[in-house]
């Protein structure tokens, strides 16, 4: 059993010598983590195999980032989740700036021996093995990539009973319910728009869903009723989220905004997408976290210490 940052921390040292210098590294590695019960070494090969990935997924330098966090899984998201079972989970996330996915790599990247590298580049097995080492740990692997704008890995693995951080004790809950306020969700992933709906639905919102950009502007001009929130996925075909928001606040003008991406905010902010310090939601995410973060940019307040950025 272990302290999942603490142990990592020995090995992003490593890592760092196992990259070119056009390679710039940056650790969020949360301490007072839940306890994770792990086969040491096959943890250090993970993160070695995901940051390696990475490097040649950036022949011409970027941007590794490494984070440990703690999620609750529950039974509405955990489809967003490798499917895991409800419950305490530490995640580890190894995310870069380079070539990035198609949705057809992406659903081949962890079988044996597949790879896109030249021959004699990669034997396809690295992946793979990440995916078997963690699935042995009663984890799950999930990716979130976009073509030419990076990819991001999310390792979870089962958290132990034993401690509870002190940071999340006598917490009050936060707000769940809305009050009748409209929601326009706009997310190119059928099931993780799925999802959202039912979990804003569940939350008392009103919504309005659409898969992009072009349909969320035509769902808003049809709406003659007030839409008090934009909820938009980063990184999308055609018109990004940001350049949506504009669009949409120029027309109204009291619009609230929260970003969701699978990428990490420094991630997003290097490439320029997002400006610093706005609403921004990681993928995948729980009920609390979305309830959290809508009602947060609702009336621009935080709960729980959590940062409005």
């Amino acid at each position: 059993m272990i302290d999942l940052s603490a142990h990592l921390g020995d090995t992003v040292r490593l890592v760092r010598r196992l990259l070119p210098e056009n390679v710039a590294i940056e650790t969020r590695l949360r301490p007072r983590l839940p306890l994770v019960r792990v086969d040491r070494g096959q943890i250090d090969q993970v993160l070695v195999s995901l940051c390696v990935n990475a490097r040649d997924a950036m022949p011409g330098g970027g941007r590794l980032t490494v984070e440990t966090s703690e999620v609750e899984v529950d039974g509405v998201a955990s489809p967003l989740h490798g499917d895991l079972a409800p419950g305490r989970y530490v995640r580890l996330s190894v995310s870069d700036t380079g070539s990035g996915m198609d949705a057809a790599v992406q659903a081949r990247i962890f079988e044996p021996f597949f790879t896109t590298k030249e021959k004699g580049k990669g034997t396809g097995l690295g992946l793979a093995t990440v995916y078997g080492a963690v699935r042995q740990h009663g984890g799950a692997v999930t990716v979130y990539s976009e073509p030419g704008r990076g990819s991001a890995f999310h390792v979870y693995l089962p958290a132990e009973t034993a401690e509870l951080p002190a940071t999340l004790a006598g917490t009050s809950p936060p707000p769940r319910a809305g009050a009748a306020e409209t929601v326009l969700l706009v997310e190119d992933d059928p099931q993780v728009r799925a999802v959202a709906v039912r979990m804003l639905q569940g939350l008392g919102y009103a919504v309005l869903a659409a898969s992009g950009a072009e349909e969320a502007l035509a769902v808003e001009a049809a709406h003659g009723a007030p839409i008090h929130i934009l909820v938009t996925d980063v990184i999308m075909p055609g018109l990004n989220g940001r350049q949506l928001a504009e669009r949409l606040v120029a027309r109204r003008g009291e619009l609230r905004v929260l970003y969701t991406s699978g990428f990490t905010d420094d991630i997003i902010e290097h490439q320029g997408v997002l400006a610093a310090n706005v609403h921004l939601l990681a993928k995948p995410f729980t009920v609390e976290q979305l309830a959290i973060r809508v009602r947060e940019t609702l009336i621009g307040h935080s709960y729980l210490g959590a940062s409005s950025s």
